[in-house]
This record gives C-alpha cells, sequence and structure tokens, in this order.
C-alpha cells in the first residue's frame, strides 16, 4: 500500500487526486492552508478502509516544506508518491508586478515544490527507496495570457525544475515527473472565472473543458508502475489544445479552373471541431 502525499488537497484538482489515490487503496497524507476545507477533505474517508491524515502547512514559508515531508513521513511511514499539487494564480499585469506580489507567487509554486522534492529524495536515499513526485503545471507554461504572466512564468521554470530534477535523481530510482492541465473549471476566491474568459480559453480538438478527474487519473497514472520508465516528462492533459490554434482558418489552394480557393469537403471547419463531443 503506497503512501500518497498530496499538497493543496483541498483545492479542487488537488482533491480529485486524492479521490483518485483512495480509489487505489492507498495511505493518504493531505497538506493544505485552509484547516476547515482540509477536515471537511479527511472527513469523507472515514468511513472507508484508507488512512487520511490532513496536515496544515502554509507552504509560502521558507521551512514548511520540507518540514511537512517530514511530518508526514513520521506520522504515516514512509512516503511513496508526493504530488505537489499546491498553487496560486493570481491574475497581475507585469507592468504592475512588484518585489512582493512576485515572490509570493513564486514561493508557492516554484520554491515549495522544489523544496518539498528535496527534502522527499533526501529522506528517500537515507531509506534506500525509489519513489515518485508529479508536479502540477499549467498550460500557462506553453502560452501566456494577458494578465497572467507571473502565473505563466513561475510554471514555466517549475516544468524546467521537473526535468532537472528528473536527471539528478533517476539514479536513485525516483522518477520525476509534471501533469499540465489545461482549461479545468474550479471555484477560486483568488481569481474568479468569468464566461467570457472560460469561452475564449476553453476551446480544444475534443469540444469540452477538462475536470478535475480528467487531472487526477492522469497523475495517479504517471505516479504509477505502468508508467515505470517515464521521468523528466510533462504530460499534457489538455484536450488538445496545446497541439496548435484551431481556431485559425484554413489557408486553401486556389481551384485551377478559376483561381478561387475552394474547400475540402471532407475537412472538418474549425468552429464544428470546438462544438463537437460533450459540453463545456
Amino acid at each position: 500500500m503506497r503512501h500518497v502525499l498530496v499538497t493543496g488537497a483541498a483545492g479542487g484538482i488537488g482533491a480529485a487526486i486524492a479521490e483518485e489515490f483512495a480509489v487505489a487503496g492507498a495511505v493518504l497524507t493531505f497538506a493544505d492552508r485552509d484547516p476547515d476545507a482540509l477536515d471537511r477533505l479527511v472527513a469523507r474517508f472515514d468511513d472507508t478502509p484508507c488512512r487520511a491524515l490532513g496536515l496544515t502547512a502554509d507552504l509560502s514559508d521558507t521551512e514548511a516544506p520540507a518540514e511537512l515531508v517530514r511530518r508526514a513521513w513520521a506520522a504515516q511511514g514512509p512516503v511513496d508518491v508526493l504530488v505537489n499539487a499546491a498553487g496560486v494564480y493570481p491574475s497581475l499585469d507585469m507592468a504592475d508586478v512588484d518585489a512582493t506580489a512576485w515572490d509570493r507567487l513564486f514561493a508557492v509554486n516554484l520554491r515549495a515544490p522544489v523544496l518539498a522534492t528535496a527534502a522527499f529524495a533526501r529522506l528517500a536515499v537515507e531509506h534506500g527507496r525509489g519513489g515518485a513526485v508529479v508536479n502540477i503545471s499549467s498550460g500557462s507554461a506553453l502560452r501566456a495570457r494577458p494578465g497572467g504572466g507571473p502565473y505563466a512564468s513561475s510554471k514555466a521554470a517549475l516544468e524546467t525544475a521537473t526535468r532537472a530534477a528528473a536527471l539528478e535523481l533517476g539514479a536513485h530510482g525516483i522518477r520525476v515527473n509534471a501533469v499540465s492541465p489545461g482549461f479545468v473549471p474550479v471555484d477560486s476566491a483568488c481569481n474568479p472565472v468569468s464566461e467570457e474568459y472560460a469561452a475564449a480559453i476553453g476551446a480544444n480538438p475534443l469540444g469540452r473543458a477538462g475536470t478535475p478527474e480528467d487531472v487526477a487519473r492522469a497523475v495517479r497514472w504517471i505516479a504509477g508502475e505502468d508508467a515505470a520508465w517515464i521521468t523528466g516528462e510533462i504530460l499534457r492533459v489538455d484536450g488538445g489544445s496545446s497541439a496548435g490554434a484551431l481556431h485559425l482558418p484554413r489557408i486553401w489552394p486556389p481551384d485551377p479552373a478559376d483561381g478561387a480557393h475552394r474547400p475540402s469537403t471532407t475537412a472538418v471547419p474549425a468552429t464544428a471541431q470546438a462544438t463537437k463531443g460533450h459540453p463545456a
């Protein structure tokens, strides 16, 4: 039975990840800065065979990530899987960035997962164990948006840190990967999403927004034995939105008869592609 530590576990994606590992019968340790939300999450598993523990932690604190890993290890035994799902994503224009806002964002989105991974690796090596780390990135790492530059920067840096850790820790049997979700509607007091924004960002070849469960299944898979020869990978779970520009018009070759551009009779228009499948 694997021991899984999930940070940011009380959030929408974090909670779905917790539920996904619970189905697999894992020993679960949850971390979040919101003690009430954490208590509600742990209570979900009161009548199940799962052994669940909630630990309150403010991962913006310098010492908190390493201390969290040590507490989880001491309380429930060696950690086999570390999922760094905690993150903040405020809207902030690059022209309005100040040192406080930048440092706070990077403390949670980059420094915390790096320090937690380092603490996990030290304990695993000390005890002669391998393990798996999964960082939660974002499609913003590939494509910034107005008001999202600092957030996008933190996720791009996290993906590079993921690859670097994979290179260095593989010799110890520790795999380090990231899962990068596309648009997944979740409740956020920090940065609520408008219908206009959701419509603009949610288009993808599969025609629907993602769900926390879509992300959670990918996390459990890449942390498991079926992915045992995968490390340093950034797994895009985004309905294909990172594959290309879905809504750009096609450039058709001219018809030799009159020089006019003729659309193919077999191609599916971009607007139809965007609306196929389940509604967002």
